[in-house]
């Protein structure tokens, strides 16, 4: 696995964060390390529109709660590092992020491997009044996929 750096991880950007919106997106990021289900109370609108669900998934904070929670039981020692943001207009965040972590448990249909993952992905949220009321996210899942059904490690 590549080394990376352990600047910039969700946690730092969070504590670090010069506006509320940056400090919410990370936080959305840092709710997957910790497992904090509870937590997207804090961080989403009652009626967060997901613009990219997963398949079989709630919409809204329903949905958002049970990411979190597979994150949660299928991966341990996740950790996400913001690679770059940036803060639009309008309440917009873009955050692009690597996540790194191990695949201890049952996840997205897989069972554990005990294989290490290491992927990226991007996230656009708009905030208002100090939550996330809309979100669009990518994530490498092919790459995700690969890496815990085989071990196969990038490049």
């Amino acid at each position: 696995m590549t080394t990376i750096s352990t600047a910039n991880t969700a946690s730092e950007m969070v504590r670090s964060a010069t506006t509320t919106a940056l400090r919410v997106a990370a936080r959305n990021l840092e709710l997957y390390d910790t497992g904090n289900v509870a937590g997207a109370d804090e961080v989403f609108a009652p009626d967060v529109i997901d613009h990219n669900p997963a398949a079989d998934t709630a919409s809204g904070l329903d949905g958002m709660r049970a990411l979190i929670a597979a994150v949660r039981d299928g991966f341990t020692d996740t950790q996400h590092r913001i690679l770059f943001q940036q803060e639009l207009p309008g309440g917009w965040v873009v955050l692009h992020w690597r996540m790194t972590g191990m695949h201890t448990g049952d996840a997205f249909g897989f069972a554990a491997s005990a294989n290490p993952v290491d992927i990226t992905g991007t996230d656009i949220v708009r905030i208002a009044d100090g939550k996330i009321t809309e979100i669009y996210h990518v994530e490498e899942l092919l790459k995700l996929t690969q890496q815990i059904s085989t071990g196969a490690q990038p490049a």
